[in-house]
């Protein structure tokens, strides 16, 4: 991703000098979002316009030992919201292809390769991706749902990743505690574990898995991935998932998804890619969802748009554009 400078090389009086860069990153987005039956349920606008601005704010500096420290603020806003967002921040350092990030953080199942490869349209969307609750990178503030015993997540949140890179592997781990100040209240830590290794820039395998994702007892999650790309345009994937129980404490099966994919390029500036999925919840209407998309480059700015049809058997689409910065 292209990132814009906006200050550069301030000199901080440690031990010697170090180089100190602020940069501003993200995307904009907007375009036509339709869903049958309404875009919110029973009684609501089938189609709707929807945008989204997002700010990447992320201050480093380079030690002389060349230690990178840095963090990172969000700012987002998206049409329908109250108000603009500014996410919780999270602080890393990384030398060496070994990175440690404390707050906000990512997580390790989160981050995973290929996890989101099968969504399309200007909205990334996908009925192929994971059904699951589990912890990330929280945009919009730390969670506020309540488990079975009636506790909220509390405001010390605190996640912590590890990962390390070296050559074409990656491996990730990660812990997130919803209040690392009350020892018992009512939610479990959620650990996180990741690998993926890419062969000859044409391959691609991953796995992950998550104990307690969101903090819920016994919410246990699993992913397998595989890509074979024909060319930086043209792949194939081969996604499972095994979805956990649903965070409202009802202990429902979400059941497991497979997800084959693609994408190819039937033009030098436009890309063809569509999904087709298969879940075996019992909530399902059906148990196939699958989608078609496509995107034209417009040269720093990308056109996209989609067709989707989910598991309760209803259609959704898209059209738009998107630029990133």
């Amino acid at each position: 991703m292209k990132k814009v400078l906006f200050a550069t090389t301030a000199l901080v009086m440690t031990a010697g000098f170090a180089a100190a860069d602020v940069t501003i990153s993200g995307y904009g987005r907007t375009g036509v979002l339709y869903v049958e039956d309404g875009v919110d349920g029973e009684g609501t606008n089938d189609a709707i316009i929807q945008s989204r601005l997002r700010m990447n704010i992320d201050a480093t500096t380079t030690t002389d030992s060349d230690v990178e420290f840095g963090g990172r603020i969000r700012i987002q806003w998206d049409q329908g919201d109250d108000e603009t967002t500014v996410a919780p921040g999270y602080i890393y350092v990384t030398s060496n292809g070994l990175s440690v990030e404390i707050g906000n953080s990512n997580t390790a199942y989160d981050s995973v390769a290929l996890m989101y490869n099968s969504e399309i349209g200007i909205y990334s969307r996908s009925f192929g991706n994971s059904r699951g609750d589990f912890f990330a990178y929280n945009t919009d503030g730390y969670p506020s749902f309540e488990n079975d015993t009636d506790n909220d997540l509390d405001t010390d949140y605190l996640g912590v990743m590890v990962s390390y890179t070296v050559d074409n592997l990656t491996v990730r781990a990660s812990q997130v505690d919803s209040n690392q100040v009350v020892s018992n209240d009512g939610f479990e830590k959620e650990y996180g574990f990741s690998v993926d290794y890419v062969w000859n820039d044409m391959l691609t395998v991953a796995a992950a898995f998550v104990k307690d994702g969101s903090g819920i007892d016994g919410n246990d999650q699993y992913f397998l991935g595989a890509e074979y790309a024909f060319n930086e345009k043209t792949d194939i994937g081969l996604l499972y998932f095994d979805n956990g129980e649903d965070s409202d404490g009802s202990d429902a099966d979400l059941g497991n998804t497979v997800t084959l994919y693609g994408s190819y390029a039937v033009a030098p500036m436009t890309l063809i890619n569509a999904y087709v999925a298969n879940n075996d919840a019992d909530s399902n209407d059906t148990d196939n969802s699958y989608g078609i998309g496509a995107e034209y480059d417009l040269g720093g700015a990308k056109l996209a748009g989609s067709i989707q049809r989910g598991y309760d058997e209803l259609v959704t689409a898209d059209m738009g554009v998107r630029f990133d910065f």
